[in-house]
């Protein structure tokens, strides 16, 4: 991308300390800056354990996008977008976010103009506001987009100024830091499944423009490391059997080589750590580990598939089922 350059003291950040990751002393990125107090910064948890490989390209991507943009696919809930706005937390790199869906139009990320004290005001959208002040953006669920509207986009990701006509037609140079990413459930060429509706084939020169992350669930190691920061009063067999549910439930979403799921809902990372500092919670209630699986997450489960689920964790629990 062609990126306006502008003054602006170098932010380092060391990558070992910043994402507790192996890393030597001397590895160190270019953060956004050093304030903190960006109300677009996410905000920072702890408990958060980074994925080497993920880490690795995101950071990358950062570091220099060389023209591209970012595209992150995978399965609902194993961790896409949360995955950036971790990093951006740690590089105090503020986020401009939104949401795609069937009646997304280009007006909605630039911007449009609305009555503000008795007067028309034009109010910059999410991308306006990226590309102006060097932010990240990240359209969330981008595959439900129309793909001519995202078509729209092309040259921006090429590095051209913005343009906005409804503006009077203003001209935004892009910020130095300024950083394209989108997730989506699909590749861009469709839902084979059946699980995501909505879902839509992109255009392919539009898709061109992009490097490819392809997440997955984290691995049940890292989920128990994750699971001992934000629930450490739980026994420790507790935090590998809920971890060996959650992986059961993805399985059986996501389906086998046929593409045949069994289920239509699936246990996110965020679903599993709700699960387990709810049986903390709850831990006078009898049977608190079901209790809290309920309010978790089978309360919005079909009753079939609420019975189904309870029976795999039963089994995987066993004894434990009823403490």
């Amino acid at each position: 991308m062609r990126f306006t350059m502008t003054e602006q003291s170098p932010f380092l950040v060391q990558v070992n300390q910043a994402f507790n990751v192996p890393a030597p002393d001397a590895f160190v990125l270019e953060g956004f800056s050093a304030d903190t107090t960006h109300p677009n910064i996410p905000v920072r948890k702890d408990e958060y354990v980074f994925r080497k490989e993920d880490l690795r390209d995101v950071l990358a991507f950062l570091s220099n996008p060389d023209g591209d943009g970012l595209y992150i696919t995978g399965p609902t809930g194993c961790g896409k977008t949360s995955l950036i706005c971790q990093v951006a937390s740690r590089l105090n790199w503020p986020v401009q976010q939104i949401t795609a869906h069937g009646r997304l139009e280009l007006s909605d990320l630039i911007g449009h103009h609305t009555l503000v004290n008795g007067n028309m005001t034009f109010v910059y959208g999410p991308l306006a506001l990226a590309v102006k002040h060097g932010h990240l953006l990240i359209i969330n669920e981008m595959d439900l987009a129309e793909p001519a509207e995202l078509a729209g986009l092309n040259d921006i990701l090429e590095g051209a100024p913005l343009a906005i006509a409804q503006n009077g037609g203003e001209i935004i140079m892009p910020h130095n830091k300024f950083r394209f990413i989108a997730t989506g459930n699909s590749a861009g060429s469709g839902d084979q499944t059946g699980l995501y509706q909505g879902v839509l084939q992109q255009n392919l020169a539009f898709l061109d423009r992009f490097r490819i992350i392809e997440a997955t669930y984290a691995e049940p190691s890292v989920e128990e490391a994750i699971l001992e920061n934000v629930a450490p009063g739980l026994p420790e067999v507790f935090r590998q059997k809920m971890v060996k549910v959650a992986g059961d439930i993805r399985r059986l979403f996501i389906g086998g080589a046929d593409g045949g799921a069994e289920l239509s809902i699936t246990m996110s990372t965020r679903t599993l750590v709700r699960w387990a500092k709810l049986t903390l919670a709850f831990k006078g209630a009898p049977n608190a580990v079901e209790y809290a699986l309920v309010r978790s997450l089978t309360a919005r489960a079909e009753l079939e598939q609420r019975e189904a689920i309870h029976r795999i964790a039963a089994d995987v629990f066993g004894d434990h089922w009823e403490d």
